[in-house]
């Protein structure tokens, strides 16, 4: 297993991150640890979850299965969405030293590897936010931190302050990118390059989208999320352009002797600005493919594909934007709502 340097910081990880998102939740903790066992066995060095996964259940999933090889792994956690309704979540001083240690305790472990802010927060100063990471850092609770979902302005504005605190700036971002959504290429990739942030992607499959299963928005698969009502995929990524160009690609693929989920997670990949890739399985049999896109090719016949369905730093149709994230440089003066 290749073994990759995250950005300028002396952190080495593997190009698959096992995303631990399900587990607790959809993945039971038995088949949980026989995936991260695989992960193991395959030299996978890098598991990602976070403190709202499963309510806190997939932190100490994570911490059971791997407090006997404890060292082996780079341990990636994330802080910021509620895990208690009745403790609202922000990235203040007084919630992150709360969570930071809820987070051990559920882990089981002394220490963070990558502690990510999971979402940008609008209510908290960042001053505010990073020298209470800089206190963390000190304190050894975390080694390391990250950010998930930041613009990159803001971004570069913790790496600011983080000059200021004399701590490292983030080791790490976790945006939303894949063959759907090639937006962070506009300015996010490359600020993370310029300030020297290794890129960590999640859901490089478009949240199921690229695996090719959905057929029409009229034919959705028994077990998969769009057709369990999953919220995410309903917001965003269930859009009949992006099933039509999934086809297209999963008959290219095919025809190339790989797969549509082996193309999506290699075309990630194959950007030198990418250092890893989250890949959050539901089942063994999901994890085991991961691990075999690493073994398929992926050409520059591939990348011109892509580029012709979906033009560099563009979604794949318009008005593509998580309403988790919402776009916030237009404020009008006038009050539409109110003509």
């Amino acid at each position: 297993m290749e073994i990759r340097r995250l950005g300028r910081s002396g952190l080495k990880v593997t190009p698959l991150c096992l995303g631990a998102m399900l587990f607790g939740d959809q993945t039971d903790e038995q088949t949980s640890h026989r995936i991260i066992d695989s992960a193991r066995e395959a030299g996978v060095n890098f598991i990602d979850t976070a403190d709202s996964y499963g309510a806190g259940r997939s932190e100490e999933i994570v911490g059971r299965a791997i407090k006997d090889d404890r060292d082996h792994w780079v341990l990636a956690t994330k802080v910021g969405y509620p895990v208690d309704p009745a403790f609202p979540a922000d990235l203040s001083r007084k919630y992150l030293m709360r969570a930071v240690d809820q987070s051990l305790k559920r882990l089981g472990t002394d220490h963070i590897d990558l502690y990510y802010l999971h979402r940008d927060d609008a209510t908290t100063p960042l001053e505010e936010t990073v020298h209470a990471l800089a206190d963390l850092i000190r304190s050894g609770k975390i080694r390391y931190f990250g950010v998930s979902n930041f613009r990159a302005w803001r971004m570069a504005e913790v790496v600011r302050l983080c000059k200021e605190c004399s701590i490292d700036p983030p080791a790490a971002s976790q945006p939303h990118y894949n063959a759907m959504n090639r937006m962070p290429e506009v300015e996010h990739l490359t600020a993370c390059e310029y300030y020297g942030i290794g890129v960590v992607p999640y859901s490089p499959l478009a949240r199921g989208v690229l695996t090719g299963k959905y057929a029409s928005m009229d034919r959705l698969p028994d077990s998969s999320r769009a057709a369990r009502h999953d919220e995410r995929i309903l917001q965003s990524e269930l859009r009949k352009e992006s099933l039509s160009m999934a086809q297209e690609i999963k008959a290219h693929a095919e025809a190339h002797g790989s797969s549509a989920s082996h193309f999506a997670i290699n075309w990630v990949l194959n950007n030198v600005l990418v250092h890893s890739v989250v890949a959050g399985p539901r089942t063994l049999e999901q994890w085991e493919n991961y691990l075999r896109a690493l073994k398929s090719p992926f050409t520059a016949d591939d990348e011109a594909l892509l580029d012709k369905l979906v033009p560099p730093g563009h979604p794949s149709t318009p008005g593509f934007i998580d309403p988790q994230y919402p776009v916030t440089g237009r404020v009008a003066r006038t009050d539409t709502a109110s003509d």
